[in-house]
């Protein structure tokens, strides 16, 4: 028996009221993320908490050890050891799809992910990326909703395209990834001919403590191929494993797949009057305005020996930096932060950074102590800080190097928009002045496909809207496209084997 009213504003868990459940607090509208968020902290944790113990998102993956090789000289951006010129650095990288199971097709039509961990000499350092330079939302307090959205229905237990377009039209700040995703790279051929990107905007310190906001690119070295829907569909009957063998037998045989890293780099006062906030997830910066810089490229030669010990338990998180990296006050990455440590302990233990995979190359000294599954330890040495019996600890005070300035009020709220910033202006440059007159057909073409036949009113006149708001044309195209499909009436019209007027 539920105890919901579904009339009642929404609650805690706890029963009290919530004040939002789009906006998470943070002092000021472009300022930092609070601990004290009662309501994001417990949305995020009881989101990492939901499933055991696979993934939540990102479930079905794969991946591969490499070498990461600096070939160009950014040491006037950034102090970080791995990143100077000529250094050389292990790795694993781990590939996935976002909504799908453990069991799931690879050659589902989805985000997929592009997650980097670097065994650097100076800590552990993570870029957990994907195939799309944007996403979906662009605050925390959303993203288990577009989770959710995205999986399966309460009562039958099926997936629903009804479900997604709902959470995506009545979330326009999607539109750019949504329109990215129905377009042809939202089926790579193999994860070897796709490229990635941080998608988030990060900071960088050098050895001046000049600071930089970056965004990196990882581009295929073997060159950019996506499939057909078609093709998609018959393999995810035939091979539902087909980007995971790809990637193992491709580097059996000796084809080692190699990705060339290159960042855009912006001055740190640029980011106040840029004509977009360039710490909106759902957004790119131009590479007109700040073009790309070489670093350098990672090449994967070699594969797992057990999948489960060095892929399954990998754990990877964007709170893993290293000294001249940092994070920025995009709310989304703030709040993975927090979240992803925060999933990995549920799902593979409080110690996880002590699984091999996981472990740093440097010795650690850290006070944190027991918990399930410990296996290294401290011995008898002090288990707290400060001590006057020789165990190091810092107590430094003051502004931190990689840190920016906050001064406001606490709010929930969205970001203060930049002089450019919409929801559906890049949506329509990437459908209208990326991609060519075939893409945009192959677009419509999938959009339809996602609508018939379970996507009803009232979703399915804002499915209409939506597509209009991104482009105009191609919005008219689907509609058109759906009613001649379906064969269906339009709301107002003939049937449609004359041609309505609604649509001529």
């Amino acid at each position: 028996m539920t105890q919901s009213d579904f009339t009642k504003k929404s609650t805690t868990e706890a029963g009290a009221p919530r004040e939002s459940d789009a906006h998470s607090l943070s002092v000021g509208a472009n300022g930092p993320l609070l601990l004290h968020d009662v309501a994001l902290v417990e949305k995020l944790a009881r989101f990492d908490r939901e499933r055991v113990p696979e993934r939540s998102p990102h479930a079905k993956g794969s991946g591969a050890f490499g070498t990461f090789e600096v070939l160009e000289d950014v040491s006037a951006h950034t102090k970080a050891d791995f990143l100077q010129p000529g250094k050389k650095t292990q790795m694993l990288a781990r590939f996935s799809t976002v909504a799908g199971e453990l069991g799931s097709p690879d050659s589902w039509r989805d985000v997929r992910g592009f997650a980097l961990k670097f065994y650097t000499e100076e800590g552990n350092f993570d870029m957990v990326g994907n195939n799309t330079p944007v996403f979906f939302v662009r605050d925390p307090m959303k993203f288990p909703d577009f989770i959710h959205s995205q999986k399966r229905m309460p009562d039958s237990g099926l997936r629903s395209n009804n479900m997604q377009w709902d959470f995506w039209t009545l979330s326009p700040e999607s539109a750019h990834q949504v329109a990215y995703l129905m377009g042809d790279r939202g089926l790579p051929r193999t994860w070897r001919h796709m490229n990635g990107y941080s998608s988030h905007t990060y900071m960088w310190v050098n050895e001046a403590g000049e600071k930089f906001w970056v965004v990196y690119h990882f581009h295929t070295d073997q060159g950019v191929e996506n499939m057909t829907n078609e093709e998609a569909s018959k393999l995810a009957g035939e091979d539902a494993d087909f980007h995971r063998r790809d990637l193992f037998d491709a580097i059996e045989r000796g084809e080692f797949p190699s990705w060339t890293l290159s960042v855009q780099i912006m001055p740190y006062e640029d980011a106040k009057t840029y004509r977009f906030n360039p710490f909106d997830l759902t957004k790119t910066i131009s590479k007109k305005d700040y073009p790309l810089h070489k670093v350098g490229r990672f090449t994967l030669n070699e594969n797992p020996t057990n999948h489960f010990a060095q892929i399954e338990q990998a754990a990877f998180s964007p709170a893993n930096t290293v000294p001249g990296t940092g994070v920025s006050p995009d709310k989304m990455l703030l709040g993975r932060v927090f979240s992803y440590p925060d999933a990995q302990r549920h799902r593979i233990g409080t110690n996880y950074n002590q699984i091999p995979v996981n472990q740093p190359i440097t010795a650690t000294n850290s006070y944190d102590k027991e918990g399930a599954m410990q296996y290294h330890h401290t011995g008898n040495a002090p288990v707290y800080a400060p001590n006057s019996y020789g165990r190091a600890y810092q107590d430094t005070q003051g502004p931190v190097e990689n840190g920016w300035e906050a001064d406001g009020e606490m709010v929930r709220s969205a970001y203060s928009l930049h002089a450019e910033d919409d929801d559906f202006g890049q949506a329509h440059t990437l459908v209208r002045e990326v991609f060519n007159d075939e893409e945009r057909e192959r677009l419509v073409e999938t959009v339809v496909g996602t609508l018939i036949p379970d996507v009803v009113e009232p979703v399915l006149s804002n499915v209409f809207q939506y597509w209009k708001n991104i482009d105009q044309e191609v919005g008219e195209r689907i509609e058109k496209g759906y009613y001649e499909q379906s064969g269906t009436q339009v709301p107002g019209g003939d049937p449609i084997d004359g041609e309505p007027e609604a649509i001529r």
